[in-house]
């Protein structure tokens, strides 16, 4: 298996993840909607709506690191010369993923102190698995980032003129 059919396959995975848990969203939302509007209000279905909501941000920021599709401004390591075009690159590569790591460690230290919670509307169900979300998202983040940085280093290499590749 080559790094390329590994990143689509991971692309795909996150893909249908999203798309699941999008639907569900919409379908809890609309369930409690249908719900209030005929006189009997879901009790959990606010604090579901908003797991799902930070759910589909963590797994939706996963898939945007594969598709380059977070806010930054490139054009600023565009118009740098080869050498610390290619500095910066790495440099920002390196912050980004640090900082999930660092998510990822401090989000899993969080599900130690949270286990013993109980979300508000539904007891049953531990604070510690809504939450997990922050750990998982990050190792799947800091994952995408190091399926792209070859591609984000060979566009660091590729000769840009000082416009940054305008026209």
């Amino acid at each position: 298996m080559t790094l390329q059919s590994f990143r689509q396959g991971y692309e795909r995975f996150l893909e249908w993840i999203c798309i699941a848990l999008m639907a569900a969203l919409a379908a809890e939302v609309t369930a409690g909607v249908v719900f209030r509007y005929s006189g009997h209000s879901l009790v959990w279905y606010d604090e579901v709506a908003t797991i799902l909501l930070a759910w589909v941000t963590f797994y939706g920021s996963a898939l945007a690191v594969l598709k380059h599709a977070h806010m930054g401004v490139p054009e600023i390591v565009r118009m740098l010369p080869p050498g610390p075009r290619v500095v910066a690159a790495v440099v920002a590569q390196l912050c980004t993923m640090a900082f999930f790591v660092l998510l990822a460690w401090v989000g899993y230290a969080i599900l130690e102190i949270l286990a013993s919670d109980r979300l508000v509307s539904l007891p049953e169900v531990s604070e510690a698995y809504a939450i997990s979300v922050i750990p998982i998202g990050a190792v799947l983040f800091v994952v995408g980032q190091l399926l792209v940085f070859p591609e984000v280093l060979r566009e660091a290499r590729r000769e840009h003129g000082a416009a940054g590749g305008h026209a």
